[in-house]
């Protein structure tokens, strides 16, 4: 009978700069991640997980959202959108494009005005995402309707990923 065990790769600092990020109202003005390549570790998922500080005095009921993005053919060589896989502040078109290349991963509610409180992200994997399957190149994008800049320090925000491998004996 066979057996499906998991292998866990390396944790992983993903390299996003969100210290001052803007608000944006409409989620289309955030922070892509540098592009995690998959072409040559090959592995089934990737887990994400991380952690957005708020800056002063947010708005409550607001949101910080985490989206992935997917493909076969690394950003640096074709864009989407505005999104080229480095780390970098970004506008996408619209919240039509945006939707139609991302999938939103997480959705953190502010439910505090607290300056400087931090929220975590649950760790996700990226593959559910892509009907099961990891595609060669993926990242994040995020973005925030908090009225206020994010904290300024960067080392209040984290993201990690770590890969992961299925092995059938």
């Amino acid at each position: 009978m066979a057996v499906q065990s998991i292998t866990y790769g390396t944790k992983t600092t993903l390299t996003i700069s969100l210290a001052s990020i803007a608000t944006s109202s409409g989620f289309t003005a955030g922070a892509e991640s540098n592009q995690i390549d998959n072409s040559s570790t090959l592995f089934d998922d990737i887990i994400i997980q991380g952690l957005v500080t708020v800056g002063t005095t947010p708005t409550t009921a607001t949101n910080i959202l985490v989206y992935v993005w997917g493909s076969d053919t690394s950003l640096g060589t074709t864009a989407l959108d505005v999104l080229d896989g480095t780390d970098s502040a970004e506008t996408i078109t619209s919240a039509g494009v945006r939707n139609g290349m991302l999938s939103l991963a997480a959705v953190l509610d502010v439910d505090s005005n607290t300056s400087n409180r931090g929220y975590y992200v649950k760790a996700f994997g990226v593959a559910q995402f892509f009907g099961g399957v990891l595609p060669k190149f993926c990242g994040i994008f995020v973005a925030h309707n908090t009225a206020v800049n994010l904290n300024a320090t960067g080392g209040n925000h984290v993201f990690t990923y770590t890969g992961i491998t299925y092995t059938v004996a």
